[in-house]
Parts: C-alpha cells; sequence; structure tokens
C-alpha cells in the first residue's frame, strides 16, 4: 500500500465516520424517539456536516492528519487530531452564529468528541493493519547503495514509516578499486565482497524489491551499469540527491520536458515570514506559563538554596547563529544518580528546566526550537548540524518529544531540528507544546505511583504480555525521553 493510497483510505474513512457521529450525537441529545420539534432541531445540523465533510478535507491535507507523515508518533497524532478537531468545531459554531440558525450546543459538543475519538481509533486501526502486514513480511525489500550519513538517515526514516511497506535488509558500498562492490546484508554478521557482475545475482538470491542509490557520485560506472542490470531483472531503482544543501531546503519538483528539476528554497526564509509571530506567541505564553509556574518554581528555588547554597545555577550554552547566552536551570546535577531523592524528582519530571522561561522572556529562548547545546559541542558541528542555530534554541522540540536527550549525538538531534524548520507553523509550535505536557503528565503520574526505592535511576519499565501495545508505546516514549530537558 502506498503511503498516498492510505492517506486516501483514513481520510474517506474519516468522512464515513463523521456522518455516524453527527447520528450518534443526535441520539445521544434527542434520544431514539423524535418528536417533530426534534426532528426540526435534528435537521438543522445537517448543513454542519456537509460543513465537515468539506473542512475535514482541506484540514487533512494542509495539516497532513494521516499523521504518518512524520513518522508515527502516539503524542504527536493526539495533538494534532485535537488541534485539528478544536479548530474544525471552531469554524463551526462561528458559521453557526453568523448564520443565526438556532442549532443544539450540546448536540454539536457531543459530536466533536465523538469525531476525535472515532478520528483516534480510525487511525490505530490503520496502524494496526499496515503493522499486521509488515510482521507478516508482505513488504518490500529495499537494499541501499551507501554507508555515509544520507544512507543511515534514510534507513531511519524507512523504518520510522511502516506505512510505506518497505524493510531495509542491507547496504551496498564501492570498494577501494572501484571495481567491486562490498555487500552487507542486515542479516550477515561481516561484510562480503563479489565482482560488480555478480552483484544481481546476490540481490536477486536476497528477494531484493527495490535499490536506493545514496552516494556521493552516483554516475561511476560501476553504478550505472549496476542500474541497468538491476532494472533488466525487475529491481526498482531509486535515487537520493546528493548535495547536503538538499537537505537544508523545501524541494519543489519540477518537470522541464522530461528533464527533472529539483528547485530549493531558503529554510530560514520561510521560518522568517513566521518568526514575527512566534515571538508574540513566546512572550505571551512564556509569561503566563512562567506565572504558572512560579507556586511550584519559588519553594524547589528556596529548599535548593538551603540544601545547596544556590537555588539557580547559570550554563553557557549557544543560541541564535551561535551568540553564547547564560541559560538558566535550577541547581539541580545531571544526572543527579547520587542526589536527593527531591532532586532526582525534580530531574526526573524536567521541573528543572522551568526557569528557562525567563529565557524565553527575555528574547533568548523559545518555546519551541532546537534545544541549545554547550559552545565545545558547537564547535564540533559539522556545516549540516549547524542550521540549527539559524533560529533561536527552544524549550522543548520535535528531537525531544521524540525521546533524543543530552547523550544522544548532535547528528541524531539535527535530523529533527532540520525537519521542524523546514515545516514551521503556529500549529506544529502548539502542537509540540501539547505532545511536552502530554509527556510530563504521563511522567509525573508514573512518578506519583513508584515507592520512594523504586525512584532510583536503574528503575526499568516491565510490561506484561497483557499490557496494551497502545499503552506500551506510551510509557516507553516517557521513559526514555525528556521533553524539556537536553
Amino acid at each position: 500500500m502506498k503511503p498516498r493510497h492510505l492517506h486516501r483510505w483514513i481520510l474517506l474513512a474519516d468522512l464515513c465516520w463523521a456522518s455516524a457521529a453527527l447520528l450518534c450525537a443526535e441520539v445521544l441529545r434527542y434520544g431514539i424517539t423524535w418528536n417533530s420539534t426534534d426532528r426540526i432541531s435534528a435537521h438543522r445540523l445537517l448543513p454542519f456536516l456537509a460543513a465537515t465533510w468539506i473542512l475535514w478535507a482541506v484540514f487533512s491535507s494542509w495539516m497532513k492528519l494521516d499523521c504518518f507523515s512524520g513518522g508515527w508518533h502516539f503524542p504527536a497524532v493526539i495533538s494534532h487530531l485535537f488541534l485539528a478537531v478544536c479548530g474544525l468545531m471552531g469554524l463551526l459554531l462561528g458559521a453557526g452564529y453568523l448564520a443565526q440558525r438556532f442549532v443544539s450546543r450540546l448536540a454539536l459538543g457531543y459530536f466533536g468528541f465523538l469525531l476525535f475519538l472515532g478520528f483516534l481509533g480510525i487511525r490505530y486501526a490503520a496502524r494496526s493493519m499496515v503493522r499486521a502486514r509488515y510482521l507478516a513480511g508482505d513488504v518490500r525489500r529495499v537494499a541501499i547503495v551507501g554507508t555515509g550519513r544520507v544512507a543511515r538517515e534514510l534507513a531511519i526514516k524507512i523504518e520510522r514509516h511502516p506505512e510505506m511497506l518497505c524493510k531495509v535488509v542491507g547496504f551496498l558500498f564501492p570498494a577501494d578499486d572501484g571495481m567491486h562492490l562490498n555487500v552487507t546484508p542486515a542479516s550477515a554478521k561481516a561484510s562480503t565482497t563479489v565482482p560488480t557482475l555478480g552483484v544481481v545475482d546476490l540481490l536477486r538470491a536476497q528477494q531484493i524489491d527495490e535499490l536506493i542509490l545514496a552516494l556521493a557520485k552516483p554516475a561511476w560506472p560501476e553504478i550505472l551499469n549496476l542500474t541497468g542490470q538491476c532494472r533488466e531483472h525487475g529491481i526498482n531503482v531509486s535515487f537520493v540527491p546528493e548535495p547536503y544543501e538538499l537537505y537544508l531546503s523545501k524541494l519543489d519538483l519540477l518537470d522541464v520536458d522530461g528533464l527533472p528539476l529539483l528547485q530549493l528554497q531558503d529554510p530560514a526564509r520561510s521560518y522568517a515570514l513566521w518568526g514575527h509571530w512566534k515571538r508574540g506567541l513566546d512572550i505571551v505564553l512564556g509569561s503566563l506559563l512562567l506565572v504558572i509556574a512560579l507556586p511550584m518554581l519559588l519553594p524547589a528555588v528556596m529548599r535548593l538554596r538551603r540544601i545547596k547554597g544556590r537555588g539557580l545555577r547559570e550554563e553557557t550554552r549557544c543560541g541564535k547563529n551561535g551568540q553564547p547566552f547564560s541559560m538558566l536551570r535550577l541547581n539541580v546535577d545531571r544526572p543527579a544518580n547520587h542526589a536527593s531523592r527531591f532532586e532526582r524528582i525534580l530531574e526526573k519530571l524536567s521541573l528543572t528546566e522551568l526557569p528557562q522561561l525567563w529565557n524565553v522572556v527575555r528574547g533568548e529562548m523559545a518555546l519551541v526550537g532546537p534545544r541549545p547545546e554547550s559552545p565545545q559541542r558547537v564547535q564540533c558541528y559539522s556545516e549540516w548540524q549547524r542550521q540549527r542555530l539559524i533560529v533561536k534554541p527552544g524549550i522543548t522540540g520535535l528531537a525531544q518529544v521524540h525521546g533524543l536527550r543530552e547523550q544522544h549525538s548532535s547528528e541524531e538531534k539535527a535530523r529533527f531540528d532540520l525537519q521542524y524548520l523546514l515545516n514551521p507553523s503556529p500549529l506544529i509550535d502548539v502542537s509540540l507544546l501539547l505532545q511536552t505536557l502530554w509527556t510530563l503528565a504521563i511522567r509525573f503520574m508514573r512518578y506519583s505511583r513508584l515507592s520512594p526505592a523504586a525512584t532510583t535511576p536503574t528503575t526499568e519499565l516491565a510490561f506484561s504480555e497483557s499490557t496494551s501495545p497502545f499503552l506500551q508505546e506510551t510509557l516507553q516514549g516517557v521513559h526514555r525521553s525528556q521533553s524539556s530537558a537536553d
């Protein structure tokens, strides 16, 4: 099943569910037996169903509500659907008010609640069906030509998209003499070297369906020869354009009389269009969150001051364009393995990062963006990784809600950070904030149920066979992530 087809089937299921949800909402509001007045009131909801079909089709295309586009991530699924349904219901209520039509607000409330639950169930069912096909082996077997950063990133992203129904079997890469290819199947413990002419036979033996070129020089004679042989034997061939600038830009594919032309767009320019609005949102939400956090932050600062002499600490980090600034945080060592239980709780729940709301208000940081790193680490950035510095760093970001922390490499975090920079929007920022709150709430509930002895750093999650995979994914993400920390 191609991702495009999956998106269409999910949209069709959404529209069908919208009809069923409206009927259920009418039953919940008016009961099974209607009098003439209830029947008239129920019929007034039918224009809202037509508007829902149109608006949801627009939202689905604009916000990519199939929820597979960025790789399946349960908190992202919930936040995206929640924002979309809230926007939809807001438009419906506004349209009803402007049209001066009396409709039951309770029925619309039921309708919105049922929409959210149904849409969430549809996507989970779609993921379950895709996963079942994947586990059953109904996948296209893929070999990647290349071993560099691009090849590794491609393999990781294919793994994050089960809807593609692809499995990376192994990697091929040229030998030193340029005349052979080293073949490393995923199941092999060591690479094997075969002549170029024998590679196709090996690919057929491994039942490879597609070969993807991710090389700096895909036009090598050996590679061109291999490509031609693969096509002759029914093995599909794809390729990834190599210049690294392509991974830092939005791409438009133009067809000039059969000649493919990739047009690049500067990510900094697209981000600047939303930068001014982002700063306003940071000031408003940052100030509000700081006021809300003060009743929890002040007692923590006072207690740390009694224990350690200082409640806050300043750490030098690199901000926008690499400019250093002092990032605030509670005076808790990382990792807090030998600290008091109070300090461990602060670190585990990411409360140590709350003082950074003041950095947001001062304009040194944003609520959402790449996490700031130390100057020593920034000095080791590659040109590709330095693109993280074109915007202000954030308290949370796409890399953090996917479980990446300080111990993960900058390259791993750069993959997510650059993905965020290529698609900036207020909806994405609000979605990431909701995902962070979700992660912190689940983590708080988990730690509130543990005994004091169970809060040691060596605690691991254990799942029984009866535990729902839905819950396993959520708790594992909470366990490995630190959404508001490095």
